[in-house]
């Protein structure tokens, strides 16, 4: 049988074919528009998403048989609100995760409400990119299309919504709303109250191995399928892409360098760090995990590299970098403020300590270690839990580079190892369906089954300890700039 995963990122949709026994058939990716109607801004149109979903799966299955595509499921961009009226259709376009108005939302949530409210009812604090004060934001600022809500989304599932007929999300998703009980898997009252809306507005809740339903009739025609191809809820991105690495179980690592990156750890305890500096999320696995979120990633090299440099050969850039852990060159990857730890939607990109002798290559590599930098500062919070870890996975167009896995094993200390098959959200999203069509008995099941390490990048300990000095003198230098940014 074959599954298709949807990663619905957010700039392309990428749909994967896998078969029964976890082998890529196929590979689809198609793009749509992103909007910045103003400063600060992001957005995007559901029905581009949808458009392009089905020109993808078509694109994905016209080569196979299609009587034997059995199961679909997601990995999607979180956090995005999408709203929509008593007959289904789209209010107003989808706020991104990336979008950074509701800063006024985030400050009510944290500092009038209440850190430690937001954290007992949700297990999180308000982050400026959540669900939660989006919705405060329409209501606020939009109360004409606040009135029209009937039903609140994230986009992944919208697009399951359009392919079933079935208002629903995942408890991983969910998590990152700030309307969800992370610890009993449930919708938040609480919460509901706080935001003006009801716990009907919220689609049914599953976990992300469900089955949620079978494609519409129409659908299925449309696409060629059969109407009783089921479907899976799916997971937020971060938690799909663990499932495909296989971080899933107990005290399990992910590292994604994507746009944005992630720390991510899997376990089967609940747990909250002392300042919320961490997500504690539900897992696609039934159990939970922690995450820690920087906002720019892979981004700041892209960056670096397409926009202030103005080449595209970024190999070619990192070949010139051989003196690791002794540059002198500092950057703090904040270009679209920052989520973990600091929670500061005001912090910026910085680079410090050039001098007459700093080369191109130097702000290359500070670029690099800037970001390994910034994931370690998500694993220190999650070592002062007593999580302990020695290893790795890693993903995400960032772990194609050698040179930039090498920096990252060796500043957090981890054995650092590459999965097979790097494709992420896409294969977790399809790995899921196999689960939920039952050609698998759980997300530990065909982890084990599927995925395989083919290299591992050792920390070495001389550089480790190149590198821990270096991380303690970049641990001083957002503390030191903070005042500048406001």
């Amino acid at each position: 049988m074959f599954y298709i995963g949807i990663d619905l990122g957010t700039s392309a949709v990428k749909l994967l074919l896998m078969d029964s026994e976890g082998k890529i058939v196929n590979i689809v990716s198609r793009e749509y528009p992103l909007y910045f109607p103003h400063p600060g801004w992001s957005e995007q149109k559901p029905q581009d998403w949808y458009e392009q979903t089905i020109l993808g799966i078509e694109e994905l299955i016209q080569d196979v048989d299609k009587e034997q595509v059995a199961g679909i499921s997601f990995g999607g961009q979180m956090h995005g609100l999408v709203i929509l009226d008593e007959d289904d259709n789209v209010i107003r376009p989808a706020i991104l995760w990336n979008d950074g108005r509701t800063g006024e939302e985030t400050e009510y949530l944290n500092n009038v409400i209440g850190r430690e409210k937001l954290s007992a009812y949700t297990a999180n604090i308000a982050f400026a990119g959540f669900t939660a004060p989006k919705l405060l934001w329409v209501k606020n600022r939009e109360p004409e299309n606040f009135a029209r809500i009937a039903k609140i989304m994230l986009p992944k599932d919208y697009i399951a919504y359009k392919l079933t007929g079935v208002h629903c999300t995942d408890v991983s998703d969910a998590s990152g709303m700030l309307l969800f009980d992370v610890k009993n898997r449930r919708w938040s009252e609480e919460m509901c109250d706080i935001c003006g809306i009801r716990v009907g507005q919220l689609a049914k809740c599953y976990e992300s191995y469900e089955a949620v339903g079978t494609l519409l009739p129409q659908v299925a025609a449309q696409l060629g399928l059969s109407p009783s191809v089921k479907v899976a809820a799916g997971a937020g991105d971060n938690a799909a892409a663990a499932v495909g690495t296989g971080t899933v179980g107990d005290n399990m690592c992910n590292i994604s360098l994507g746009t944005s990156g992630t720390v991510f750890i899997s376990s089967k305890q609940f747990g909250v760090d002392r300042y919320n500096a961490l997500h504690s999320f539900a897992h696609a696995d039934g159990s939970y995990h922690l995450m820690g979120c920087m906002l720019s990633a892979a981004s700041c090299n892209k960056w670096w590299m397409d926009d202030i440099i103005g080449t595209k050969d970024y190999g070619l850039e990192q070949q010139s970098i051989e003196k690791l852990g002794e540059n002198h060159v500092f950057f703090l990857p904040y270009l679209m403020g920052e989520r973990s730890p600091h929670n500061d939607p005001e912090a910026r990109a910085v680079f410090i300590g050039m001098s007459m002798d700093t080369t191109r290559a130097d702000m290359t590599q500070a670029v690099l270690e800037g970001v390994a930098f910034a994931l370690r500062d998500s694993l220190e919070v999650a070592k002062s839990l007593g999580i302990e870890l020695k290893s790795t996975k890693i993903c995400g167009g960032g772990a194609k580079s050698p040179l930039w896995k090498k920096i990252v094993a060796n500043v957090l200390n981890l054995r650092v190892e590459v999965p097979e098959s790097e494709e992420g959200p896409s294969m977790g999203g399809a790995m899921l369906a196999a689960v939920a069509c039952g050609e698998y008995a759980s997300v530990e099941e065909i982890a084990a089954k599927v995925v395989k390490v083919v290299e591992t990048v050792e920390p070495e300990a001389e550089l480790v300890a190149k590198y821990e000095e270096r991380y303690q003198q970049f641990k001083r230098i957002y503390p030191a700039c903070k005042p500048l940014f406001r």
